[in-house]
């Protein structure tokens, strides 16, 4: 079945972004340790040409993370976060100035000096939970935010984690999120249920057949689950082998109208775009 697809917008500075159909967010990590990229885009010229790659198969949002928050990621130091992620912000707001980049942090020193240095989005896998200033500091910055549900932290989040309705503490979770943010005076909030983040592969694919749940908030949904363990688990495959996977759910998730994909794989993710638009236009 083929859902209705909500249009909405953001404001993005002095410009409004028009989410009038799916978008892809492109992941450059410039981490030495993510579970499938780590390593690859730490310099600035790798990043470029990366950067330069996903905008050209069709990426409408590029998303930087120094902070791997893959399960049982080793903490770093912020200065070391910020080493990874604002040179390169500042050098590909120089290259290609229209880019929308958005910083994948929890910490809010990192967002504010990204947004300082170009970003236009905050993404935290945290949702403002594991740094008390977050929440303030994106307020003051005005700029949108993306607040993930997550149990847990990198180091135990997948230690059996246990819910007596995902879809449910999720949902509250949110409920509850949502009014917290806009309390503090955050307007654009785009919701990604944390496909992974303490999770089994039951809850995962319980949140994916029920993605209509999160609907009900009038909010942007991002979705998030490029080549992870949901997919190659389930395939007994491996991050490398879970492409095909991947454009799978990705597929489903369009089909229950998500608004943002966000991939390792910019080509694959957008040619699942055309063919759900090209669904909805018949």
């Amino acid at each position: 079945m083929l859902a209705d697809f909500k249009s909405y917008s953001i404001k993005l500075g002095e410009s409004t972004l028009h989410i009038d159909k799916p978008m892809v967010m492109g992941i450059l990590n410039t981490t030495s340790d993510s579970f499938f990229d780590g390593g690859k885009y730490h310099t600035i010229d790798s990043a470029l040409m990366r950067c330069e790659q996903m905008l050209a198969e069709g990426a409408s949002i590029i998303d930087i993370g120094g902070q791997s928050t893959r399960p049982g990621a080793e903490l770093i130091e912020t200065e070391t976060e910020l080493q990874r992620t604002i040179p390169i912000i500042e050098a590909i707001v120089q290259r290609f100035p229209e880019t929308i980049i958005s910083i994948d942090t929890f910490r809010a020193k990192v967002a504010k000096a990204a947004v300082q240095a170009g970003a236009k989005i905050v993404n935290d896998v945290s949702a403002g939970d594991d740094d008390v200033d977050m929440i303030s500091v994106v307020a003051d910055l005005q700029v949108p935010f993306i607040a993930m549900h997550k149990k847990g932290n990198p180091q135990n989040m997948q230690i059996n984690p246990e819910y007596s309705d995902v879809n449910e503490e999720v949902r509250s979770y949110f409920h509850q999120k949502t009014a917290q943010l806009n309390k503090a005076g955050i307007k654009d909030i785009i919701l990604d249920p944390g496909f992974g983040f303490g999770k089994t592969l039951e809850h995962n694919y319980s949140i994916m057949r029920n993605l209509e749940v999160y609907q009900q908030f009038n909010r942007p949904i991002l979705i998030g689950v490029s080549r992870k363990t949901m997919i190659w688990k389930l395939l007994k495959t491996n991050p490398e082998g879970a492409l095909n996977g991947t454009t799978a759910l990705n597929t489903i998730a369009l089909m229950a109208g998500a608004h943002i994909l966000r991939v390792h794989d910019v080509k694959e993710a957008v040619e699942s775009v055309r063919i759900v638009e090209a669904l909805r236009k018949g």
